[in-house]
């Protein structure tokens, strides 16, 4: 009978079992799937605060880090100064690695990369004459200028490129000339006992030189290059971009103004003018490359990089410098037509939704995309965007290029963004990346640009700094180097970096709404003088000015702040409204930004992906 029950017990035992194991199973499950959920959200919130946190060391900059850092910078510049001057004056380079001068390449005259740049003129001493001024070293900036005088001629049997001589020896002789004859003397006392304006005289003799590749041609666009001796050089190539036709209009209006010769700014206006009228009525781009005699178009892309960057830059320079509306016309027309036809992604760059902006090389008739790179030059363009107020468009392209930076250590000269690695390897150095994040912080004293500086600086020294100065990066990847120090990397690449460290300097307490810089970021006074002509471009004939006028300024070299006020050209004499130029871009970024990322964390990291530095999470 007992058995018999025990029997009966079982099924129900089993039963009893199997509903416990039943019901823990579908609470497991329902836990679990409510459980999984959680997890989900919170990893959605986790990775919204990871986006915080892998970006919130950038929202504070201590002050004893910013002087160190602009020691380091200052010790950068020395170092390649000093070396060059042990080693290598008075040739135009030094080779850092093995220790040398360099010169033009005789034997080989095709080489372009070595003979476009240096001609037997003490290149790289020339080129840093105003960086030792604006790190207050008077003496050597005095001794050099000395050496200058005493070494430096011109008639040399050089064939160099108008364009490189110009930005770099030309605009440096004009601004060391300012920099002395400055009544002010904000750097210190750069005077020079017993100057008789022998820099200007070199800059004249220069420019006269110069002059040959502007004679006879059809188009009003210059020839490429010219012997310093003889002019033009027989079966010289006709081919020349629209940087180095179009860009020389700053230096040669200095020059004419300075020395009363008119010719030197009508051959360079004559080229912008040119270049001008040749862009595609529908698009109204330019291409990267015109033959000079019929002033045909041999490279149709268009783009804000290598060949054509500076004409768009030059455009707006010009019109701070001289105050002639028509080039701010022109750089706004441009500048739209940039925009209409080159610039890819989202409308507004600061919303988190759709593609990171990004400014792509075109083909200049159809504005139909040429290539999938960019290049290195275009980092360049931030600071002309926040010349003309443009500061969220700026913040953005800069963002894109620090990417890269990180992710290479250095920028590649040519970047491919559909794969993600670079098309050209080398990096020479270049300045344009800092020279923007330079003018963003002025424009928002964000620390987030001391950081980028510092990574700058940083990489530099890790990755090129060898025996005798700083050589070129040879390949991004493996950080291998040549034996090539450019000119530009002590007058600009160093220049920036201590300025931006270097929060007393003049230049940034007071001197930036009285000072430009060249695309060879030489420092030029905006100055009285400089907006005063006495002649008619287009007649060239000479006109008396209204002195009458209130306006009139009582010394030739007061200082004109463009920043503060708008200036407009009335009749070439200067009358003032009380506006300020970058009113509304100001007034759209409070001071209260300054400790906010000038980039959501989430849009930073959207742009790392983007590039490639962070990998996709699926």
């Amino acid at each position: 009978m007992l058995k018999l029950e025990l029997n009966d017990l079982y099924p129900r035992y089993f039963m009893a079992i199997f509903i416990f194991i039943f019901s823990l199973l579908l609470f497991v499950f329902t836990i679990g799937y409510h459980l999984e959920s959680s997890i989900k959200i919170n990893n959605l919130n986790i990775t919204k605060i990871s986006n915080e946190q892998r970006y919130q060391h950038y929202l504070y900059f201590s002050r004893s880090e910013r002087l160190l850092y602009r020691e380091k910078a200052r010790e950068m510049f020395q170092f390649g100064y000093d070396n060059y001057m042990k080693y290598a004056f008075p040739q135009d380079e030094l080779d850092p690695i093995n220790c040398r001068g360099r010169g033009p390449d005789i034997e080989r005259p095709e080489n372009y990369n070595i003979n476009d740049v240096l001609g037997e003129f003490s290149l790289t001493l020339i080129d840093s004459l105003d960086t030792l001024a604006v790190m207050g070293n008077v003496s050597e900036f005095q001794q050099a200028v000395k050496l200058v005088i005493d070494h430096v001629r011109f008639d040399r049997n050089s064939t160099i490129q108008v364009f490189e001589a110009t930005i770099r020896v030309l605009g440096a002789l004009l601004s060391a000339h300012l920099l002395i004859i400055d009544p002010l003397q904000p750097f210190g006392n750069l005077t020079i006992e017993d100057y008789d304006n022998e820099l200007l005289d070199l800059a004249h003799d220069l420019a006269s030189r110069l002059l040959p590749a502007f004679e006879n041609t059809p188009q009003g666009l210059p020839y490429p290059r010219v012997n310093l001796m003889t002019g033009l050089v027989d079966g010289s190539r006709n081919d020349t971009s629209t940087a180095g036709a179009g860009s020389l209009s700053l230096e040669f209006s200095i020059l004419s103004r300075l020395v009363g010769d008119p010719v030197y700014e009508q051959v360079a206006r004559r080229a912008v003018n040119s270049l001008w009228d040749k862009r595609n009525n529908v698009t109204g781009l330019l291409g990267s490359v015109i033959d000079v005699n019929s002033g045909e178009w041999l490279g149709q892309l268009s783009g804000l990089g290598a060949g054509i960057d500076s004409f768009f830059e030059y455009l707006l320079k010009n019109y701070i410098l001289f105050g002639d509306e028509a080039d701010l016309r022109m750089f706004d027309d441009a500048y739209r037509s940039v925009t209409q036809y080159m610039r890819r992604g989202r409308v507004n760059c600061m919303d988190e939704e759709g593609i990171h902006p990004i400014f792509v090389n075109v083909n200049m008739h159809t504005g139909q995309l040429a290539t999938t790179w960019i290049d290195a030059l275009q980092a360049s363009f931030s600071a002309v965007q926040v010349l003309r107020g443009d500061i969220d468009e700026a913040i953005c392209l800069h963002a894109l290029y620090y990417s890269i930076w990180r992710k290479f250590g250095v920028l590649p000269e040519r970047f491919n963004w559909q794969i993600k690695m670079p098309d050209v390897l080398f990096y020479p150095l270049r300045p344009e990346f800092i020279e923007s994040t330079y003018f963003l912080y002025q424009a928002t004293k964000n620390p987030f640009y001391l950081h980028v500086g510092r990574d700058i600086l940083d990489n530099l020294n890790t990755y090129t700094k060898v025996e005798c100065g700083f050589a070129t990066v040879h390949d991004v990847r493996d950080k291998t180097l040549e034996d090539r120090m450019e000119s530009f990397f002590l007058s600009e690449t160093c220049k920036y970096l201590f300025l931006l460290f270097d929060e007393d300097n003049y230049l940034n307490q007071h001197g930036a709404n009285h000072y430009i810089f060249t695309t060879e970021a030489h420092i030029i006074p905006l100055m009285a003088k400089l907006r005063r002509k006495i002649w008619d471009l287009n007649e060239m004939t000479s006109y008396v000015e209204n002195t009458n006028d209130k306006q009139t300024y009582t010394h030739e070299h007061e200082l004109i702040n463009v920043n503060r006020d708008l200036i407009k050209v009335e009749k070439n004499i200067i009358s003032i409204k009380k506006k300020r130029a970058n009113q509304t871009s100001c007034q759209s970024r409070p001071i209260s930004h300054r400790h906010q990322l000038p980039l959501s964390a989430n849009l930073l990291y959207q742009v790392d992906e983007m590039v490639g530095v962070i990998t996709s999470q699926p």
